[in-house]
Parts: C-alpha cells; structure tokens; sequence
C-alpha cells in the first residue's frame, strides 16, 4: 500500500523559511515523480514542484523558483521541500504526492494525474 506521510508546516512571517517533509512508503521509488502541491483558500490546487526519480530532474512553478529547493532522502524514503524567503502568496495547505513516472524530465505538473496522495500540511505565511 502506497502511503505519503507529509509534515513540516507551520506559521512563520514573510522572509522566513520552513521545510516540508513527506515520508514515503508502500512503492518502489524508482521510476516515479513525486511532488508537492498547494491549495490556497478559494483557489485550485497547484503544482509546486516535483522531482523525476527517473532521472533526478526538478521542476518548479515560475513563482518559486529560486526560493523553494526539492531534494528527495534515498535513505530515508523523504522527499523535502525547503522554502526560503516566504511571502504570504505561499499560504496554503500543501500536499505530497507520486505517480508512476519512467520519461525523465517534468515539462509541467498540472497535465500529470497524480494518483497517490498524503495527507496535506498547512503553511501559513504572515505578512
């Protein structure tokens, strides 16, 4: 069974940093995306960033970039996401999640169904 064990989220003023962890299980880790997605009141979801295990290869949303570092714990099963210098468009409950992925490279999050899930994580940035 494949289980995402999410955790990390908090409160913390714009400029500040947290880092979101997801525990994974249940799958073998090769050959599949795993990510992390956001849901900001009365807005979609929306892809934040992802790793393909295929190939290491990261993808980020425009708005993150050089903010947010994805890094996934081969060790540990972890995947995790650090977030520096937040601001309060980053509030949200943000949520792990894989699917079977064997191309390499991310070209987008949102034309993929990602069909396992963790439970979300809710980040609250204060201005």
């Amino acid at each position: 069974e494949v289980q995402l064990q999410a955790s990390g989220g908090g409160l913390v003023q714009t400029g500040g940093s947290l880092r979101l962890s997801c525990a994974a299980s249940g799958f073998t880790f090769d050959d599949y995306a795993i990510g992390w997605f956001r849901q900001a009141p009365g807005k979609e979801r929306e892809g934040v960033s992802a790793i393909s295990r295929a190939d290491s290869s990261t993808w980020y949303t425009d708005s993150v970039k050089g903010r947010f570092t994805i890094s996934w714990d081969n060790a540990k099963h972890t995947l995790n996401l650090q977030m520096n210098n937040l601001n309060p468009e980053d509030t949200g409950v943000y949520y792990c999640a894989a699917v079977w992925w064997p191309y390499g490279k991310i070209i987008s999050m949102s034309g993929t169904t990602y069909n396992y899930w963790g439970q979300g994580t809710q980040v609250t940035v204060s201005s």
